[in-house]
């Protein structure tokens, strides 16, 4: 166990508290999971459901694994060449979506002979983060104009967000909103970013005017983003107000210690239980100590985030810290702001205790990177520790030889002058 923990290299805080996620997690999966279970096979066992999420967690930690080993400047150059693979499989999602358990057909990519399948707008996240973050590391190099940052950032931006917008706006605006956070952390001129942001809000109204004018015409959802928001700000009743309702139904029932573990009740009746609405489930069971103690686990990884982002001598580093790990808790908190009605109904997973494949990979991937930046951050402090420890011992051993030398010197000096006949024979 020793040398394991030995072979994991970069912040072991993170390590420890994302693998404090995931151990928590496997309870309320377990949980949550019988009602599934109960809909499919009428039986009610979830453990084929907790199999197949243990076996999620141990591919997401050899996946964060293997990540961390791979020289974090590398994905400079990788983000570049995946991007363009990236909008060719959302183009292929949007167009030849898959239907996954009754969810939106335009979301998800089922990979052939395998037949897993995966959201493809979170990988197409991660790719644009990481080019995002080596575009504004590479202008702080060299002065650029803000047509040529059009061409080169912005245009790849908007259409990765265009791509995903129609199946998946919460994705989108999460992710349009973390590129628009790491240009003004990369002092990109804020005059140019509030241009950026102008036009984004001017692209969605016409988007949407040309979705509600040719409703056919490609695949959207804004009917039901416009119903989610007049549903959120009436009380008109409908399936994302059942789901609110037994969500707070859950979330009151808990009380300050819970229910207890596998004790919840609202689980048989609160559809997406074990994924969307699993904090409902986690607080039903586990009390507000139970639901402050998920929150705090992901404020104090984001506070880690920050602390490593710091610790990085590179702007590139920082960048990627920034933009990988911030939007895992922003999308944590996202999904408890839905669980207690903060906000509409998004359809966003809470990352690492939400079961799901992809999700929850594509989430170890970020996670990888990010180490991989922390690791080469200690390989750095090693090198000067060793460095200095080095000059140290080459330091005393010129000190020895000189004391030695000076201790000579005297012992020669004080022979010549306690016998006089030394000098006429050394002569």
């Amino acid at each position: 166990m020793k040398e394991l923990i030995n072979s994991l290299h970069g912040d072991k805080v993170i390590w420890a508290f994302v693998a404090l996620l995931a151990l928590f997690s496997f309870m309320p999966v377990f949980s949550a999971s019988s009602n599934l279970a109960y809909l499919r096979n009428g039986s009610g066992n979830a453990v084929t459901y907790l199999v197949k999420h243990l076996a999620h967690i141990f591919i997401g930690f050899f996946i964060i694994y293997q990540v961390h080993k791979i020289p974090y400047h590398y994905f400079r150059g990788i983000s570049r060449i995946a991007l363009p693979v990236v909008w060719v499989l959302l183009v292929y999602t949007l167009v030849k979506g898959t239907v996954v358990e009754g969810a939106n057909a335009s979301r998800w990519l089922k990979v052939p002979f395998i037949g897993i399948s995966f959201q493809t707008s979170t990988f197409a996240a991660i790719v644009l983060y990481v080019y995002v973050a080596r575009y504004l590391s590479k202008s702080r190099e060299v002065a650029l104009t803000f047509k040529q940052s059009l061409l080169e950032l912005w245009v790849p931006v908007f259409i990765t967000i265009m791509l995903i917008l129609p199946a998946n706006f919460s994705t989108a605006a999460l992710i349009f909103s973390m590129v628009i956070m790491l240009a003004f952390i990369g002092k990109y001129p804020i005059k140019y970013i509030a241009v950026i942001l102008g036009t984004g809000i001017i692209a969605l109204v016409f988007f949407i005017l040309v979705a509600k004018a040719f409703p056919d015409a490609f695949p959207n959802r804004v009917d039901t983003w416009i119903s989610r928001i007049d549903n959120f700000t009436s009380n008109k009743p409908d399936e994302d107000d059942y789901q609110i309702k037994k969500a707070k139904i859950a979330i009151a029932s808990g009380g300050l210690y819970g229910l207890g573990p596998g004790k919840s009740i609202q689980k048989n009746f609160l559809p997406q239980s074990s994924s969307d609405f699993i904090y409902a489930i986690i607080v039903e069971e586990y009390g507000l100590i139970g639901a402050f103690s998920v929150l705090s686990l992901y404020l104090l990884l984001l506070f880690r985030f920050v602390v490593a982002a710091h610790k990085s001598n590179s702007l590139f580093g920082k960048l990627v810290v920034v933009g990988l790990g911030f939007p895992i808790v922003f999308q944590a908190l996202i999904n408890m702001a839905v669980a207690v009605e903060l906000l509409p109904v998004t359809g966003q997973t809470l990352p690492l205790i939400s079961s799901g494949g992809s999700s929850v990979w594509m989430t170890c991937i970020a996670l990888g990177i990010i180490l991989s930046v922390t690791k080469k951050e200690e390989e750095i402090t090693k090198e000067l520790e060793e460095k200095q420890k080095r000059e140290d011992a080459l330091q005393k051993l010129i000190d020895k030889q000189l004391q030695e030398d000076e201790e000579a010197e005297n012992e020669e000096e004080y022979s010549i002058v306690d016998n006089p006949m030394n000098a006429v024979l050394k002569k």
